[in-house]
């Protein structure tokens, strides 16, 4: 039964309350607790990971920002934009970091690709990028995530139908300039809560399918 994934679809999240819940979860989990994945949406706040140097801070604040102990620069989340936790025990699916970003890229690769909108995922820079007017470059997922004690959480966020002009008061993830966009502006016309459901559909079946070696 521990192959099995509980999905939780939270709905609107205070970002800080998620945060310190997941933390929560993984300090508690032992052996034969089940991996989750949470399902929300949060307010407007720009999110900072554990890789701070140089980062310049928003150039407007009227929202705010939280430290957080994901890995990666800066993002912003709000209303209009999926996000999807993973709380996984990582050796039980035989994975490791590297294998999770990759399965979480392709998964969203995977669910534009149905839409008719091709996407890629980058070695240097996590994330899911497609190519806009004039083979223009611009993201339009984030990654982020934490491990302890070979179990992760945090996760990804996917831009749906939002206000994306906070993402130009920083340097998204870092990167000064990168162009970020969502699924609306490519054409895609099904909201949130459906891209959401289809997405978390198709992250559980992948991760379900991964087996502990042990298991075999």
């Amino acid at each position: 039964m521990l192959n099995n994934i509980i999905v939780r679809n939270l709905g609107i999240t205070s970002f800080e309350a998620t945060c310190e819940a997941m933390q929560q979860f993984t300090a508690a989990r032992g052996g034969d607790s089940a991996d989750e994945i949470w399902l929300t949406e949060h307010p407007p706040v720009y999110s900072l990971g554990l890789n701070r140097k140089q980062v310049a801070p928003p150039s407007r604040d009227d929202i705010a920002i939280v430290n957080t102990d994901r890995g990666g620069k800066i993002t912003y989340h709000g209303p209009g934009q999926v996000i999807v936790y993973v709380l996984i025990d990582l050796s039980r699916r035989n994975l490791n970091i590297r294998s999770l970003v990759s399965l979480l890229e392709n998964t969203v690769i995977e669910l534009l690709a149905q839409y008719n909108v091709s996407a890629v995922a980058k070695k240097d820079a996590p994330g899911v990028y497609v190519n806009i007017e004039n083979s223009h470059e611009a993201k339009i997922a984030s990654l982020g995530l934490r491990v302890k004690n070979n179990c992760c959480y945090h996760g990804l966020s996917l831009n749906i139908d939002m206000d994306l002009s906070p993402f130009s008061a920083i340097d998204p993830c870092g990167y000064k300039g990168l162009a970020v966009t969502q699924t609306k502006d490519l054409g895609i016309n099904a909201n949130l809560q459906t891209i959401g459901e289809q997405l978390v559909a198709m992250l559980t079946s992948k991760l379900e399918h991964l087996h502990d070696e042990s298991n075999h």
